[in-house]
């Protein structure tokens, strides 16, 4: 049992020290840090009694379980947070999506007209069917251009990168930070714990490499994801007309790339190594 809880612990100090990084170049404190994790603690207990059963899970249990006394649990369950604003579902990010799927195909089609003429594609088009319908192409179109992701000129509408990465609002950024980092630790977490049929979660690393060759195999792999990417986009798009957008799942698929310089341990490990998860 001890080996498990320092065995954790040791995960823990490497899964939370970007976090904190993050947390200390943003000004968060560690009373902050702490208010944060009591409440984890308390929505994770809860989940944690709902699923072995029990109804509702009394004071004394969310106190037993987490460790906080019953005065902290009582204030921390009346209380709310505000939100960051939701990544699944936005339509700007679904309509952006729709666009770079319209590129994929013909690139040409990075400038489109904003109104429908009825001669061909067109952003207000390209928005109704990406949104249902349920979102003005107007409205769509401001969020894009207020997140630099497109621009407007003669009643031409322009995409602007290659990927939805609202790097223009520092409150979009930290939402996706917070939702693709969840998923990915909701990945290794369930699979470590093996609550579930394995989730594909894997990674390839090598050391004692020249910081050119880490750039370069950075543009590698971001070049493999455009394909991959639009092929996802195209089954998930066609899944979720199948189920009427109706279906109970919901699927996050990702990929990153890190490299830095090794502060001079690269010479302790033996070359790539393929890092396999379950």
């Amino acid at each position: 049992m001890q080996d498990r809880l320092s065995w954790t612990q040791a995960a823990f100090e490497r899964i939370l020290r970007p976090a904190v990084r993050l947390a200390l170049a943003m000004g968060l404190k560690h009373a902050q840090l702490e208010e944060v994790l009591r409440d984890l603690l308390l929505d994770e207990a809860r989940s944690l009694w709902l699923k072995q059963g029990e109804a509702k899970p009394n004071l004394s249990q969310l106190s037993t379980t987490t460790g906080l006394n019953r005065k902290d649990v009582t204030a921390r369950v009346r209380a709310t947070r505000t939100p960051l604003p939701a990544t699944e579902g936005s339509a700007a990010a679904k309509a952006y999506t729709a666009w770079l799927q319209l590129v994929a195909e013909e690139p040409m089609h990075r400038r489109l007209p904003v109104a429908d003429c009825g001669d061909g594609p067109s952003f207000e088009l390209l928005s109704r069917f990406a949104t249902r319908g349920n979102v003005h192409h107007r409205a769509v179109l401001d969020e894009l251009q207020r997140l630099n992701l497109a621009t407007v000129a003669d009643g031409v509408a322009e995409m602007t990168g290659d990927g939805f990465v609202p790097a223009a609002s520092l409150q979009d950024m930290l939402a996706f930070l917070g939702d693709n980092v969840r998923d990915h630790l909701q990945a290794a977490v369930s699979n470590t714990l093996g609550e579930r049929p394995r989730m594909l979660e894997r990674a390839v690393y090598a050391s004692g490499l020249a910081l050119e060759d880490c750039e370069r195999i950075h543009q590698l792999t971001r070049e493999h994801w455009d394909t991959v990417h639009h092929r996802l986009v195209r089954e998930m798009a066609e899944s979720v007309n199948q189920a009427d957008g109706q279906g109970a799942g919901r699927l996050r698929v990702g990929i990153y790339t890190y490299y830095e310089e090794s502060q001079g341990l690269g010479q302790e490990l033996d070359g790539p190594r393929a890092e396999t998860i379950k």
